[in-house]
């Protein structure tokens, strides 16, 4: 169960990554990225996989943070999506 966990949350937050990433670069271009006014001195490719790695970090939170906060089965806390007014 515990490798399924981290399926449910690596392989989404691959996916948006990748999508993140695309869309991050399509809009800028690595030698335009200034770290306090300077460049950063690594390579366009060296960006782009270190870039690629930070959003899927904060993505991977993202997913892992939502099943901390899902209820457990059987729990009390769970409410029944019926009773629940959403609006």
């Amino acid at each position: 169960m515990r490798l399924r966990l981290v399926i449910w949350i690596l392989w989404p937050s691959f996916l948006v990554a990748g999508i993140a990433e695309g869309l991050l670069f399509t809009a800028s271009h690595p030698e335009e990225i200034l770290l306090f006014g300077e460049p950063l001195g690594i390579s366009n490719e060296g960006i782009y996989t270190l870039g690629f790695f930070i959003i899927w970090a904060f993505c991977a939170l993202s997913s892992a943070l939502t099943i901390f906060v899902l209820p457990k089965p059987g729990s009390s806390d769970k409410a029944d999506l019926d009773e629940v007014d959403l609006i």
